[in-house]
């Protein structure tokens, strides 16, 4: 049994969204011995944490909400050391570059280097569910359901020699995706799939949402491949 001071203390952004969700999760999963779970909502809450989970939500409200509990500069600094998984509203705050924000802009974490797009598949309307292969996860021969809720659409990856190498994670099944609202990133013409999630060092994107399932395999992922890896940021 891992002792309690020895578990990895992995906060949830609590300011709005899905927070309770993945709280639940986290309890649920192998690894939930090995951990401990923490709700963040202020910079003293975050300095506990050894990794950080933020959930979806409205990416714009979140933001603001950060910035005026004083957690904005602290979360980015975070970012640079300690492993982050962003969903939905998290992975557009996660990225470096978001296009289709709202007017006045988008305040951005810029722990992974891709650029996405706000609401990339259209209105409330427009979501959908998806199963997933998705080769590293346990047990890979099911499918997991990609929940997608105004999802924002990843654009472009953008790695760089001084950062470590972006892996795509997930990609869309080709005829699973409504119409899109914006131009989708395609990788060439050996795999015209579209990215819905990526890894880069021990930090996480998905642009769906894993918390809006009972199936706790892509909170498994994150901890074994991030919070418990060797992966620099």
């Amino acid at each position: 049994m891992t002792r309690i001071q020895d578990r990895k203390v992995v906060g949830i952004l609590a300011l709005q969204g899905a927070f309770i969700e993945h709280q639940i999760a986290l309890q649920k999963i192998p690894s939930a011995r090995k951990i401990n779970v923490s709700l963040v909502r202020t910079p003293e809450d975050l300095a506990k944490c050894d990794a950080l989970i933020i959930p979806g939500g409205e990416s714009t409200t979140i933001a603001l909400l950060a910035k005026l509990a004083g957690l904005l500069e602290p979360l980015r600094q975070f970012s640079k050391t300690k492993p982050i998984w962003g969903t939905c509203a998290g992975a557009i705050l996660l990225a470096q570059v978001v296009e289709n924000t709202k007017r006045g802009g988008q305040e951005l974490l810029g722990g992974i280097s891709v650029t996405v797009a706000r609401n990339g598949w259209g209105s409330q309307v427009e979501s959908f569910e998806a199963p997933l292969t998705v080769a590293d996860l346990d047990d890979p021969e099911k499918p997991f359901t990609g929940v997608f809720i105004r999802a924002p659409v990843i654009l472009a990856l953008h790695p760089t020699p001084d950062a470590p190498p972006i892996e795509v994670v997930a990609r869309l099944p080709l005829g699973s995706d409504p119409v899109s609202q914006t131009t989708h990133l395609q990788t060439g013409p050996e795999d015209p799939r579209i990215i819905v999630a990526v890894r880069q060092g021990k930090h996480l994107l998905t642009t769906f949402h894993p918390e809006l399932t009972t199936d706790g395999r892509f909170h498994e992922y994150f901890a074994k491949n991030c919070i418990f890896s060797s992966h620099s940021v």
